[in-house]
């Protein structure tokens, strides 16, 4: 295989990097009556902390092209009295630097908060699922974003974007190249969790494209899934997250490799 390209296929997960962080402001998001947030450990790494030194081919993220969904389960007895989530988001922005070592790729992503959408109307019946049906109130749908961008969640006004880095890529257990585990650093509100996505990535002429689902608990991103009456009402803790990143080669610029 050209080492090119098969360096292109490993940097691919970068983009998944984005999922990731979107996949918690959903988790967030689901919470819609919540009466306050569980604080993320104040001793959680920053991403600001370290910042590195961006070498290879520079490959912007196109946001129109690219799509973030995160569904968020009701759960409890009296589950029948809320509703599932959907949060979407054309809201990515950055860059993936591609060098012909992969392992020394990197990127800077942000996720504009404030664009997240819930339960757009369109998405929730593409979904075809007896789980998120085309019916659910306005007022649902104003009180969930409101509460998810609001102070005791990701707090939108002082925290504008979720940012985005790689910590480490390594093979997927199924031995594809095309297939990648990426450690990413993901923060939101000023604190940071790292976390592990699998992804898979096509290369085409002048693009990447990084697809995938899996599951993420709010508890392994230092989250307390919302609960009350004692848990008769809750959010599940595992959502479900579903991407679609592009990104294309720049080429007005070309950064040494």
């Amino acid at each position: 295989m050209d080492p090119s390209v098969h360096g292109y296929r490993r940097f691919g997960v970068s983009a998944l990097a984005i999922l990731s962080a979107l996949a918690l402001t959903a988790g967030l998001a689901g919470c819609v009556i919540r009466p306050a947030a569980t604080p993320v450990s104040a001793h959680a790494p920053s991403a600001r902390a370290a910042p590195s030194a961006h070498v290879g081919e520079p490959f912007d993220i196109v946001p129109g092209d690219s799509r973030l969904i995160v569904l968020v389960y009701r759960a409890g007895p009296l589950a029948a009295l809320g509703h599932n989530h959907l949060i979407a988001c054309r809201c990515i922005t950055g860059t993936l630097y591609l060098p012909q070592d992969p392992v020394r790729g990197g990127f800077d992503l942000r996720v504009a908060v404030d664009e997240l959408t819930v339960d757009d109307p369109t998405l929730r019946a593409a979904e075809h699922s007896v789980d998120f049906p085309p019916d659910v109130p306005q007022s649902a749908r104003q009180g969930t974003r409101h509460n998810m961008l609001g102070t005791a969640l990701l707090y939108a006004v002082r925290y504008p974007q979720i940012a985005l880095r790689a910590e480490r890529l390594r093979p997927s257990s199924d031995g594809k190249p095309a297939d990648l585990i990426a450690d990413a650093l993901v923060e939101v509100r000023g604190h940071a969790r790292s976390i592990a996505v699998p992804v898979h990535t096509e290369i085409r002429t002048d693009r990447i494209v990084a697809t995938g689902e899996f599951s993420l608990r709010q508890t392994a991103i230092g989250l307390t899934p919302f609960s009350i009456m004692g848990g008769a009402l809750r959010v599940r803790d595992a959502m479900t997250v579903r991407f679609r990143i592009v990104a294309r080669r720049r080429s007005d610029k070309m950064t040494p490799r």
